[in-house]
Formats: C-alpha cells, structure tokens, sequence
C-alpha cells in the first residue's frame, strides 16, 4: 500500500495560534492529520525561516494528533512571497530535488496555506508534473472554535481520466462544428478541416474573423451561424 506524503506551506496567518486555546481553533496544517479516513505517514512542511517557532510548534502539534506521520521542516527563504518568479523558482527547485516516487507514494499537495502567489505556483508545478500528485484543499468546520478538523478533497488534475467530462467536451465540440456546416456531413477532408479552425477560434476566441472567397461561396450564411455560435 502506497505511503500518503503531504506537501504543502506552513499557514502563517491560518495555522498561526499559542497557547491552549489554540486546540479550539481551526488550524489547516494539522487539521489535515485529523482525519480518520486520511492516514497522513509523512508531512513535509515548507516554511519561511522567519516563522521557525511556529513551524516547530505546527510540527509538534501534527506528531501530537498523528503521532505515526513523520514532519520534515524545509525552510524556503523568500525576500518577497508575493513576487512570482521568486517564488515559482523556489518551488521549482524544491520539486526538482526532492526525491519523489510515485510507485511507493501518494503525493498531496496542499494548497490551502501559503500566499495566494504560493497556491498558484503549487497549482502549476502539480499541472505540469513536476510534483507528481494531486491537489489537497481543506476546510474548516461551520464552526471554527468547536475542535472539529473540517473536511478536506483530494483533486487529480489529469482530466483524461474524467472520461465522462472528456466525452462531453468532445461532444461539445462535434455539435459547434456540425451547426457552422449547418448540419450537413461532409467527408471533404480540407473543408472538414477549417470547419475545427473556425470552430476552435469561435467558441473559445474573442479574436476577429475574417471571411474570404469568392462571391456565392456562403460566406454571408456561415458569418450568420459563426455569429450564432459566439453569442
């Protein structure tokens, strides 16, 4: 059975709490080791060095209410966390020298902490593979103060394993191209074909069409259904 890894930044804001009272308070880092149904072995905790008391005390909170998962602090030392480059590099070479395996583990990238320029640089690397797992959004309880951990959602972002929402895009698709041909089937490959150009630009472009051929070609009929089909 694959280990279950989570990935993600140290909340200053949202895990940011002292004393006892904060096991009242809602708190993401370890509210994701609360639950039952989610077996959390390693956390890997990235944080800025300014913040090392609180990342030690989220760490020592995470090994109180999960005491089988394993913390690893990893310090990012960002100048600016909202600058993007910065920041992506820094996810970069953290994703590029960390030693994932994918046969043997589960990776959760948790994007619910961290600046907004952080969740999005998550997002992409996880898009793009270079942190070969899916996404995990947690959330808190109607009420905050009552202890409870919230609920959380895992999200795979390979859409081509949602078949039922491939199948619909493609659906999609074959019916804008069947409406700019006005329902007549064709096997004219060339036609055929800038029928997906036309319809590719129509749906998902703002951009101008321009129309040429010669007079009677039925520019003025498929300008009406390209109109149609934009609004």
């Amino acid at each position: 059975m694959s280990k279950t890894v989570v990935i993600g930044f140290l909340g200053t804001t949202l895990d940011k709490a002292s004393g006892p009272e904060r096991w009242n308070r809602w708190r993401p880092s370890v509210s994701v080791c609360q639950h039952p149904d989610l077996l959390v072995d390693r956390y890997e905790l990235l944080r800025d060095p300014a913040h090392s008391k609180l990342g030690e005390r989220i760490a020592g909170d995470i090994r109180q209410v999960s005491p089988e998962t394993e913390v690893r602090i990893h310090d990012l030392a960002l100048a600016d966390p909202w600058d993007f480059g910065e920041v992506y590099a820094a996810l970069h070479d953290f994703a590029a020298n960390y030693p994932f395996d994918p046969d043997t583990e589960d990776y959760l990238i948790q994007i619910t902490t961290g600046t907004h320029v952080a969740q999005i640089c998550m997002f992409l690397l996880t898009e793009a593979r270079q942190m070969p797992g899916r996404l995990l959004q947690v959330t808190p309880p109607k009420r905050w103060r009552d202890g409870h951990p919230g609920s959380y959602a895992a999200i795979d972002l390979d859409l081509s394993k949602y078949d039922q929402l491939a199948a619909r895009f493609q659906r999609e698709s074959e019916d804008a191209a069947s409406f700019l041909k006005a329902g007549v089937a064709t096997r004219d490959a060339g036609f055929n074909r800038m029928i997906d150009e036309i319809e590719q630009v129509a749906v998902r472009s703002d951009a101008p069409i321009l129309l040429t051929g010669p007079t009677g070609a039925g520019k003025t009929q498929l300008a009406r259904r390209i109109f149609e089909l934009k609004k």
